[in-house]
């Protein structure tokens, strides 16, 4: 049961409430990020539930340790396993969770620099949360970062 209208709503609050002031989604959300990618990496989100038939989206900041631009990012995440870049600076040249249904591909939008931090980026994700999970994506997207250099490989440490 929800506590507010859902229905042409939006809801910052998936789960339970954890002392912290996070939900449990929120938590799953940063423990599964630092499992899959370094326990050091920071990670802060709010879980929003949106009422749409289908998908997970994310509107995701990324810090990078070196400079990279939103032309070198198209670039690497074009060649990343079972991602599909739809990146075109106009109406409509974004991707959308109803545009995902029944795909295997995590779709990538909106990629643009991030003048608040250094080295950051902005992009919006999205995919059918029924076919396609978050852990092997992240893992491509970790492997191609990880091959072009742009990721420590933590065992070489």
């Amino acid at each position: 049961k929800f506590t507010k209208r859902i229905a042409f709503n939006v809801i910052p609050h998936i789960d339970v409430f954890m002392d912290d002031g996070s939900t449990k989604e929120e938590w799953k959300v940063v423990a599964e990020t630092k499992k899959m990618l370094d326990k050091a990496i920071k990670v802060t989100c709010t879980a929003v539930r949106v009422p749409v038939f289908i998908g997970h989206s994310e509107a995701v900041n990324i810090e990078f340790e070196n400079e990279i631009t939103a032309d070198q990012a198209r670039e690497i995440l074009r060649e990343a396993p079972g991602c599909l870049v739809i990146d075109k600076r106009e109406n409509g040249g974004y991707i959308t969770p109803h545009e995902t249904a029944g795909e295997d591909a995590t779709y990538i939008s909106r990629i643009r620099e991030d003048p608040t931090v250094d080295n950051g980026l902005n992009i919006w994700v999205v995919s059918d949360n029924l076919r396609k999970g978050a852990a092997l994506n992240t893992i491509q997207i970790a492997e191609l970062l990880l091959n072009r250099g742009l990721l420590k490989d933590r065992k070489a440490a």
